[in-house]
Formats: C-alpha cells, sequence, structure tokens
C-alpha cells in the first residue's frame, strides 16, 4: 500500500526503507543500487524485524523463537559483511530506524538502547564466529571447483563445534558454484545424537533420564518465557507416567508434562521449581513442581484435576504469582547478600551452593571460621542499603567471555553456555554495570526495592571452610520480625522491665542462676563428703575393719573412702575424689555417682604415697565391669570410668574393695 501511495512497484524504493539502504550505503561506501542492492534490501528488512522481535522481549538464543530471531540478525550481518563492513554495522541504523518508525510504534523507542545493545553484542559475536568459520571453511574448499559437493560432516564440525550454521556454509559456497552434501551433513547430526543418547545410556540415571532424552530428541527443546511473563499458552508436547511416555493422563493421574514453551522455572542453580496451573477445554493438571532435565526440558510435575490430557492439546499456563514473587525477592536477595558478604568478610568469599525457596534463603560460601555477630550486622546493613536504593535491576544477555571480562560473577551450580545472562542491581561499588554483578540464570525482582526487607537469621558452618547464613525476606522477614517483637514483650513482662532493658535484666538473672547453681553444688558435695548423700559402702561383705567416723574403712592396711552418692552431676565426681584425698592423708578414694536416668560415673583417685603399689585406673577398670561399661583411663593416681547399671553402684565399690585386699 506504501509503494502505492508513493507511485512505485519496488517496496524497497518506499521512503520507510529507503533512508535506511541509503543509510547502509553510506556506512559502506557501496552503491544502494548495483550489482550488490540485495544485500543492502536484507540489512533493512532483517533490522526493522529484529528491533520489533527484540522491543516485544525476544532475546537471541539457540531455541524457539529466541533463534528464529537470531537467524534473522545473522542474514542481515552477514549481508553487511559482504558489503565490507569491518565493524558491527546495524546497531547503528536503530536511532534512524526509531525514528523514522516509532511515532506508529512507540515501543521501539522506548526499547532503542536495548536494541541497539542486543544487535551490537549479537553483530560481535557473529563475526568471531565468521572468522572462525570461514578461516576453516576456506581451507577445506580450497581444492573444490564449481559444481563439486562440500563434504556434510565437515560442514557439521562447523556448526556443532564451532557455532557456525549450515546455511552460512551454503551462503558462503554459492557464490562459487559449490553445493553441500546435505544428506551427509543429516547422517553426522544423527550420529551425533546417538552418541549423546549412548553417554546418557552410560550414566547413573539411565532409567529416569532415557525417557527425557527420547522426549527432547522428539519434542526439541523447551522455550522458556518466566523472565517475561507468569502466564502464557503452550501445546502439550509429551507426557509421562511412572517413567515411561504416554498417550493420556485421566483425571486423578500423577504424571509429568512436557510443553513446547512455558513460563514455569525449572529447578536450577538453587533456586526451586515453580508451581501453578495448566488449563484447556474440559481440562485442569495442577503443577505441584518443575524440573529441569537435560538442561534445556522443562518438566512439569503434579496431577489432573479434571479431564484427560493428551498431546497436542493447547493449554493456558498461569504461575502461582505470589509463591514466584517471593522466590523472586530471595533470589536477588540472595545476590545482594553475596555481595555484602564479600565486602565485610574478604575477596575470598565464593558462593559453595544455595537454597532460594518462597519461604526463605540459604546461603553457603567459603570462609574459614563463624562470623561474629557485628560482621553479620553489617552485611545486613549493607545488603539492605541496596534494597532502599529501589535502583532498576537490568538483565544483559553476553558472551561468555566479556561477562567475565566486565566483572561478572559466576554462580555455583550454574552451568553456562557461550552466551550468558548477567544480572547486575544497585548503584555504586567499582563495576559500571551495578554494585552487585552476577552470572545468573533465575528470575529476579525488577527494582531493588521490591525486595522489601532482608532480615539475616543467622550463622552457621556446613563443612570445612564452608560457612552458611539463613535470610527471610519480604513479608515473610516482616512476620518473623513481628515474632519476635511478641515475644520480646512477652519476656519483658515476665521480667518486669521495659524492653529496652530485657537485655540486662535477663544478663542479671542468668548471673544469679549461675551463683545459685554453684552453692547449690557446693552444698551437695559437702553433704556427699559428709556421708549425708551415701549409700551402703559394704557390698553385702563383712571384709575390712568397720567405717569410723569419718566413713573410712581400713583395707589390710590401707584406708578406703568408698562412696556411692546421688544428685551429684558426674563431672564433679573428680573435685568429690580430690576432697577425699585430702580427708584419708593417706588411702585410696573409691566414689560413684548415679545419675536421675539409673547411669553411673566412677572416679578412683590414690595418694601420691600409694601410686607405687596401686593403680588407679585398674581399679576403677574394676568397678566399670561391675557398672556394665568397658575400660576407663586416666592417670595411675586419679582415673574415671562409667557405665550404665547404676543399681550396681554398691557392688562396684565392693570390687574395688576385693581388689585392695587381694
Amino acid at each position: 500500500m506504501a509503494a502505492v501511495l508513493q507511485g512505485t512497484h519496488d517496496n524497497y524504493k518506499i521512503d520507510l526503507f529507503r533512508v535506511l539502504i541509503e543509510a547502509v550505503a553510506d556506512l559502506t561506501g557501496v552503491s544502494p543500487d548495483g550489482e550488490r542492492k540485495a544485500s543492502h534490501r536484507v540489512i533493512a528488512d532483517h533490522l526493522r524485524a529484529a528491533a520489533f522481535l527484540i522491543a516485544d522481549g525476544v532475546f537471541p538464543s539457540n531455541e524457539g523463537r529466541g533463534y528464529v530471531l537470531r537467524r534473522i540478525m545473522r542474514r542481515g550481518m552477514r549481508h553487511a559483511e559482504l558489503l565490507g563492513a569491518k565493524e558491527p554495522l546495524m546497531w547503528k541504523l536503530v536511532p534512524l530506524l526509531a525514528r523514522e518508525m516509532g511515532q506508529a510504534y512507540p515501543e521501539l523507542l522506548r526499547a532503542e538502547a536495548m536494541i541497539s545493545e542486543t544487535l551490537k553484542l549479537e553483530e560481535t559475536n557473529f563475526r568471531r564466529t565468521l572468522e572462525r568459520g570461514l578461516v576453516i571453511l576456506d581451507e577445506a574448499s580450497k581444492t573444490l571447483k564449481k559444481g563439486d559437493m562440500f563434504d556434510g560432516v565437515t560442514a557439521f564440525t562447523l556448526y556443532d563445534t564451532y557455532g557456525f550454521p549450515l546455511d552460512l556454509t551454503q551462503d558462503a559456497l554459492r557464490p562459487r558454484g559449490i553445493g553441500v552434501d546435505i544428506a551427509a551433513f543429516t547422517d553426522a547430526m544423527d550420529e551425533q545424537r546417538k552418541k549423546a543418547r549412548a553417554s546418557w545410556a552410560g550414566s547413573g540415571e539411565a532409567a529416569d533420564e532415557a525417557v527425557w532424552f527420547g522426549l527432547r530428541e522428539k519434542a526439541g527443546a523447551t522455550e522458556f518465557l518466566g523472565y517475561e511473563t507468569e502466564n502464557a499458552a503452550g501445546v502439550v508436547a509429551g507426557l509421562v507416567r511412572d517413567g515411561k511416555e504416554v498417550e493420556a493422563l485421566k483425571k486423578g493421574d500423577n504424571g509429568a508434562v512436557v510443553l513446547n514453551q512455558t513460563p514455569f522455572y525449572g529447578e536450577s542453580g538453587g533456586q526451586v521449581g515453580d508451581t501453578g496451573v495448566m488449563t484447556g477445554d474440559g481440562v485442569r493438571f495442577k503443577v505441584t513442581d518443575t524440573q529441569k532435565h537435560l538442561g534445556d526440558l522443562f518438566v512439569h510435575i503434579g496431577t489432573v484435576e479434571d479431564g484427560t490430557l493428551t498431546p497436542g492439546v493447547a493449554l493456558a499456563l498461569e504461575v502461582d504469582h505470589a509463591r514466584r514473587k517471593a522466590i523472586r525477592n530471595n533470589h536477588s536477595a540472595t545476590h545482594l547478600l553475596h555481595e555484602a558478604l564479600r565486602q565485610v568478610l574478604g575477596d575470598h568469599v565464593a558462593q559453595k551452593g544455595s537454597l532460594v525457596a518462597p519461604d526463605r534463603l540459604r546461603f553457603d560460601f567459603s570462609h574459614p571460621k563463624p562470623i561474629s555477630s557485628e560482621e553479620l550486622e553489617r552485611v545486613e546493613i549493607i545488603a539492605n542499603d541496596i534494597v532502599l536504593q529501589n535502583a532498576p535491576v537490568v538483565t544483559r544477555l553476553l558472551s561468555r567471555d566479556d561477562a567475565i571480562a566486565s566483572g561478572a560473577r559466576a554462580l555455583f551450580g550454574e552451568k553456562y553456555g557461550d552466551e550468558v545472562r548477567v544480572v547486575a542491581m544497585g548503584q555504586g561499588g567499582g563495576n559500571t554495570m551495578g554494585w552487585s554483578v552476577e552470572l545468573c540464570g533465575g528470575t529476579h525482582v525488577n527494582r531493588t526495592g521490591d525486595i522489601g526487607i532482608i532480615s539475616v537469621m543467622g550463622d552457621s558452618g556446613v563443612a570445612a571452610g564452608v560457612r552458611r547464613i539463613e535470610a527471610l525476606t519480604g513479608n515473610a522477614a516482616r512476620h518473623e520480625l513481628n515474632n519476635f517483637r511478641t515475644d520480646l514483650r512477652a519476656i519483658a513482662g515476665e521480667l518486669r522491665v521495659s524492653i529496652g532493658e530485657v537485655a540486662a535484666r535477663a544478663t542479671a538473672v542468668l548471673e544469679d542462676r549461675k551463683k545459685l547453681e554453684r552453692e547449690l553444688s557446693d552444698v551437695k558435695k559437702k553433704l556427699a563428703m559428709s556421708g549425708g548423700m551415701s549409700g551402703d559402702i559394704s557390698g553385702g561383705r563383712g571384709g575390712g575393719k568397720s567405717d569410723g567416723a569419718d566413713g573410712v574403712r581400713i583395707i589390710g592396711d590401707v584406708k578406703l573412702m568408698a562412696r556411692a552418692v546421688e544428685g551429684i552431676d558426674l563431672k564433679d565426681l573428680r573435685s568429690l575424689a580430690d576432697e577425699g584425698k585430702k580427708q584419708v592423708g593417706s588411702g585410696v578414694v573409691a566414689i560413684v555417682g548415679v545419675t536421675g536416668d539409673g547411669k553411673a560415673g566412677v572416679v578412683v583417685g590414690i595418694t601420691t604415697d600409694l601410686v607405687a603399689r596401686f593403680n588407679a585406673v585398674d581399679l576403677v577398670r574394676k568397678a566399670a565391669e561391675v557398672l556394665g561399661g568397658k575400660g576407663g583411663g586416666g592417670r595411675p593416681d586419679m582415673a574415671q570410668a562409667g557405665g550404665p547399671d547404676g543399681a550396681k553402684a554398691a557392688a562396684a565399690l565392693a570390687a574395688i574393695e576385693a581388689a585392695l585386699g587381694a
């Protein structure tokens, strides 16, 4: 219609395209109407298509609609290279495109910066691929002449190893009249799939993964839409029940659904999988978890609540929005805590694991010692300062090398391809991209203020050199803090002080309790040593002289103070034995303590002058054997053991007495 209105029979001579074509001619120095006019037109047309797709939220990738965009972009970029462009060209045309078409399509104006950045990055990466691939292609085809066929296996190697698409190989060879052996290319691809299947079959997860590999090969990768939306439509590509692919899932069946595309996040990188519902014509499937298999196959696990689900059915997909929001809060908070920990503890801090759930977050990191309360408080303050900035969270697609070069930190548990998502949030710090910059495939908040608040709950050890902090965000943090406040008020009421005086009053109460416990322990010890808490020490034997007033018996020519006591902590038995040795002056002290649950501990002490005749370790082992225990240890003058049968305390003391009289 524009061509008719402007009196031309050529769509590319209308003003919308002509402006772009002349701009390409100016940048390349190649006439727009000569023998290369087709290249000018491809660039203008593909620039328009790519810009509109990016403005609508599509980004270049190796699967789904992202792959369609990448093919469009790369064809235009290939023609820019054919026109002699030595550096990225298409991104330079974005302002002109936005000016020409932005009035009718305002999204172009709003997304202009993002379109330019995406095109520039893609063309930069593409040129690297092109240069590498063309060198290999030229070397492999230098002996070929017009009419020959280029080896399909080599074409597949270019595609599989170097990322050089088949259509580019065909485009590069077409001007020389050389074709590509497509049959050999296809055979090489099939062989690669067989090897991949064999490698999975040889893994420890063969039984589980075989079904997913078959679905992945048949249906392709699942396109993830969840960065842009939590509601979408998808088509059922496969159904699995009890580890096998099935043709239907009926009402009440538990199973798994694979779709062509999905907004549901599959568990990975520490972030748990999404839940929600899928609905269609008379069908409802409740999603209780989403997992990822083989890297890019999203598997929706759940139950059919209504109807029958079959392959090919179109479904409306809805993620549990409240749950996803809580997960986003916690995932973004994890990034902020990571950077805050590095600032407080040092650059040695690196992520060693994480859990990002809707109700909490857990973050494991390298650090050789416990974190002090002051350090933990500083981490929390720094992270919340970034939350209060309410700065936008910016996501970029970069090559892995460029991302690492920019200072982005890689996270534990993530697997990265040649192209990565870089998540930047906060302002300040040494990185111009953001305060926190990390490689991450998870979902995040739009602005740091969406997190609400970060409340660190504590620090603990996980393994040697690995610490763990746990935290809450948003409403979960607010509810927990409200609970703390309620408990604090109750404690203040019990202590009859204001909230501000609780800590001091609690400290005083604990000190008073410790003092009373010490005094009680001293009283119990005195009672025990005076005989007031002692049991019968004769053990039913009539040997030895009778006890004196101090409770000491004479065994041969040796004094023996033998007592069974209750209500004494077993850790205090040694001090009782020391006190007994002072009382007897020269002799042996044997004390059995019986706990409230019927277990026993025994201590034997020998004064220095008798150590040459008797060994405390030997004597305590005699008693331990009677008490049902084994072994015992210590020094010749003081040894300790224990046993489970406190009812035999008197018999244990009798065994020691017998050993002395032997």
